[in-house]
């Protein structure tokens, strides 16, 4: 069986939530549809957060959690589907986007449910999946193979990945597709409109994020970089130290350092980046 894929992190369009290191979960942020109502999970092992651009009808999310037992949870906005989830088993990762959840499952082939209208949730024929990323309206599967499939929106070519190889991660966004490679450089496609793919010159770098404009990146040395649009502060990491796990919502940016504290820079307009008083996240 394929390892648990274990997302400590999570951040949504106004929200943000981690895991502790007891297995339970704490939110902060928008729960106008309950999204941050999950005080009473426990046994949690990875989360995933519903994100997606800001517009007029984009305000609602969901949270999913995934149990050690390889069973998932979900609350929130549940519009589409999205939180029927409870049927689900062999579960070893997951993600989640604009009304839309996605599962890998521990034999390679992938799980979705919810908003499929440009066919997002099409992952039925994929198989030697080891890692998913949902953007808004696109999903990413990561192949054991280092090559990357895609489903859903390509309207700005963010889903023209057929030529990349040597991958260890995808991370999704709005409009674009970051994929890392095992020398630690990056590849990027889709929307550049806010300088977000330019990532030519990064190297050092293990772990990505994206939210819907900028996109993120760890490096070997515990600091991190990011490009992008900048226009509630999330691109404002540099100064960051001692990280070990980066998550990127819409437009706020979130780190964990190794000794379990959070921090985070962008939009707080609903206090999702509120996580100063955060201690004992989940380290590994």
């Amino acid at each position: 069986m394929i390892s648990i894929h274990k997302n400590n992190l999570a951040a949504g369009i106004r929200h943000t939530v981690a895991i502790t290191s007891d297995g339970s979960v704490v939110a902060v942020g928008d729960n106008k549809v309950g999204q941050c109502d999950v005080e009473n999970w426990r046994d949690i092992v990875a989360v995933a957060a519903g994100n997606v651009h800001i517009a007029t009808n984009t305000g609602n999310a969901h949270t999913v959690g995934l149990k050690k037992d390889g069973t998932m949870v979900a609350v929130g906005w549940n519009k589409h589907h999205q939180c029927d989830v409870n049927d689900w088993q062999d579960i070893i990762s997951v993600a989640a986007g604009w009304g839309r959840t996605i599962g890998l499952k521990s034999d390679g082939t992938v799980v979705a449910v919810g908003r499929n209208n440009e066919g997002q949730c099409n992952v039925n024929g994929w198989h030697d999946i080891v890692a998913v990323s949902a953007g808004d309206w696109h999903t990413v599967g990561l192949k054991s193979d280092g090559t990357a499939v895609t489903t859903g929106n390509n309207r700005y070519g963010q889903c023209e990945i057929d030529d990349w190889h040597n991958l260890v991660a995808v991370a999704a966004g709005y409009l674009h597709t970051v994929g890392l490679k095992s020398d630690g450089t990056l590849v990027a496609v889709g929307s550049n409109k806010h300088n977000q793919l330019n990532i030519s010159k990064w190297h050092d770098v293990v772990a990505i994020a994206v939210g819907s404009d900028h996109t993120v990146g760890l490096k070997t040395d515990g600091t991190v970089i990011s490009v992008g649009s900048n226009n509630q502060g999330q691109c404002n990491v540099h100064n960051w130290r001692d990280i070990i796990a980066i998550t990127a919502g819409c437009a706020h940016t979130v780190g964990l350092k190794s000794n379990g504290t959070v921090v985070a820079v962008g939009n707080n307009h609903y206090g999702q980046c509120e996580v100063s008083n955060w201690q004992g996240i989940h380290t590994n």
